[in-house]
């Protein structure tokens, strides 16, 4: 039982009305995120700082698994990996593309690759693993 991209966005700003992320797409098994990117992003360097992906990563891999298994909001990380590949731009968005690697009964596991708009060379890679809550089971 998926849900739908307008019932995601819905339950995403009533969860989290202070978020910045905007959903560009979902299906089945994955999620494409767009963060935009200002000033309260960046670290010293001028680029965007390092818990601003993690954080971008782990809301794609949430929102894939709403996609996938339904509205799951007590769904948590129990991992996020992350290999910084090269300094995103300052000044475009980050686009976050998740599948999902493993739709188990307990565990969910996803791959992030995190991108500057306009740019196809990564500057992220992620994989995390959700532990999905009892009553999904």
């Amino acid at each position: 039982m998926s849900a739908s991209q307008h019932e995601i966005e819905q339950f995403m700003q009533w969860a989290f009305p202070d978020h910045t992320l905007h959903i560009e797409s979902v299906g089945p098994e994955q999620a494409t995120l767009r963060h935009r990117v200002d000033t309260t992003h960046l670290r010293p360097g001028n680029t965007v700082s390092g818990p601003t992906q993690m954080a971008l990563a782990d809301a794609a891999i949430y929102v894939a698994i709403h996609a996938t298994l339904g509205l799951t909001p007590l769904a948590v990380t129990s991992n996020l990996n992350i290999n910084f590949l090269r300094r995103p731009a300052a000044d475009r968005d980050l686009i976050a593309t998740c599948r999902l690697l493993k739709v188990g009964r307990l565990l969910v596991v996803g791959e992030v690759l995190i991108q500057s708009d306009g740019d196809e060379r990564l500057v992220a890679q992620i994989t995390g693993t959700y532990v999905l809550p009892a009553s999904t089971t």
